[in-house]
């Protein structure tokens, strides 16, 4: 299982493009295998990796996730492949649907039929990214006769916010695997990983990414830093999507998923998360202060295996 930094979740403060470059190089010094990046409403995080991918060397970078709705899947493969071409090679694109209060509430477009968008959409993308010449005729989409050249283009590995069966479906069968966030171990294990796996297996292909995303803190006072964590990641647990996949799991919020405690407790966690499939620790430092941060950077860099 490898180990990475998942940023633009519960940040102290917001990243700068340098704060993330330079916390980029410090991850990829420190042995780090990946720094994923969360698409919200600050930096646009495809973007800012490629800008990432041009100051570092072998740390793989990948998006966490950016929203389909906004972007025409043609105009989101060329980003994605400009950013590969800018990291060498290291880039994966991780797309989702966000949420109807965003897409409808905010910026004011259909959330109607999105296992059908997401469809649609991973038949255009997923080929573009691959450089391959693309055809498309749907109720959403339609694209003719479309290839991408970008300069330094190397084929983008494509994963999907998936948490519901047709969407967890349509990851296997369309994309590379899965990113996921406030969905627990226990529902990983029982229902994501086998769903998507089978689903993989149907289209003749390989074992899928599971990169699941978690808070993590190093601490000696694990039942304040899930209060932090509980007022700090509050809105994930009233979003629909989130609170599905949290009820799923039998818990009340985000604080519950929080892997919080010493050494051995944290250790104990991530051994759980290997042992039942997930591929990439997308690790999330919830902490509440630089030194807690620090603390627990060290901690996982100290536990990257070779």
């Amino acid at each position: 299982m490898r180990t990475g930094l998942m940023i633009g979740a519960a940040d102290l403060t917001e990243l700068t493009i340098e704060d993330t470059i330079r916390l980029a190089q410090r991850a990829e010094t420190s042995g780090f295998a990946c720094l994923w990046m969360a698409q919200v409403f600050g930096l646009d995080a495809i973007s800012t990796l490629a800008m990432v991918g041009q100051h570092t060397s072998s740390i793989a970078l990948g998006t966490a996730v950016t929203p389909t709705y906004p972007r025409h899947p043609t105009a989101i493969a060329q980003q994605a492949l400009t950013a590969g071409a800018a990291a060498g090679g290291r880039f994966t694109l991780g797309i989702g649907l966000s949420h109807q209060i965003v897409i409808e509430g905010m910026f004011g477009l259909s959330y109607d039929k999105p296992a059908k968008h997401m469809k649609e959409y991973l038949s255009i993308l997923s080929p573009l990214l691959k450089g391959e010449t693309t055809t498309f005729a749907g109720e959403q989409y339609t694209v003719n006769n479309i290839t991408l050249q970008v300069p330094g283009y190397q084929p983008v590995p494509l994963l999907v916010a998936a948490l519901g069966p047709l969407m967890l479906k349509l990851a296997g069968e369309l994309a590379d695997g899965t990113i996921t966030w406030m969905t627990g171990p226990g529902t990983l294990a029982d229902y994501v990983i086998p769903t998507i796996s089978k689903s993989a297996s149907a289209a003749g292909k390989g074992e899928p990414t599971i990169a699941a995303g978690f808070p993590i803190v190093l601490t000696n006072d694990p039942d304040g830093t899930r209060e932090y964590i509980s007022k700090a990641l509050q809105v994930y647990g009233m979003l629909p999507s989130y609170r599905s996949m949290l009820d799923k799991e039998g818990i009340a919020g985000p604080a519950d998923l929080a892997i919080a405690g010493d050494e051995a407790e944290l250790r104990s966690k991530i051994r759980q998360l290997k042992d039942i499939g997930v591929t990439d620790f997308c690790a999330v430092i919830a902490a509440s202060d630089i030194e807690s941060f620090d603390r627990t950077f060290e901690f996982l860099a100290s536990e990257i295996e070779e």
